[in-house]
């Protein structure tokens, strides 16, 4: 099975991002208007700024350019994952595992389409909320966006 540009792309960075002292976040590719973008977001337990972007960017610039893991012209950007995260993978929620949370549906559930409150748990199939005085299981496939909350809004 081929790997996505995803995968071979952490896997190429990942070493010298780690030697670095920094861990990725997440990897991206996606098209913004009629370009191409590389996003690979990284973390430390100290944060992250605009210095440490440029570090990794000087670094892993060089790796991506030999393995060539994308045929046509795209953008590299290095950023932070900030303080309000989107989760994506089960390391990431895992990570976020009592922290307050938004939970985006695609459809809404007993007439809501978004939920806040603190993330209880998850495994394959579900992830649980302690929202509006009550704990919520909700379906991994009928959440859009899971992201964590910083400010009240």
């Amino acid at each position: 099975m081929k790997k996505s540009i995803r995968e071979t792309v952490r896997e190429a960075i990942e070493p010298t991002v780690t030697e670095l002292g920094y861990s990725i976040w997440d990897v991206t590719y996606s098209k913004v208007g009629a370009d191409y973008h590389l996003e690979i977001t990284i973390d430390s337990e100290e944060g992250i700024d605009i210095d440490d972007c440029e570090k990794v960017h000087r670094a892993i610039d060089p790796i991506l350019d030999e393995c060539d893991p994308i045929e046509s012209f795209y953008y590299l950007d290095v950023s932070s994952p900030g303080i309000e995260r989107e989760l994506n993978t089960d390391a990431q929620i895992e990570w976020a595992l009592g922290q307050r949370i938004e939970v985006k549906l695609f459809a809404p559930i007993d007439g809501m389409k978004s939920f806040v409150g603190e993330l209880r748990g998850f495994d394959a199939d579900t992830v649980t909320v302690f929202a509006a005085g009550e704990e919520k299981s909700i379906q991994r496939d009928k959440i859009s966006k899971l992201t964590t909350l910083f400010f009240e809004g």
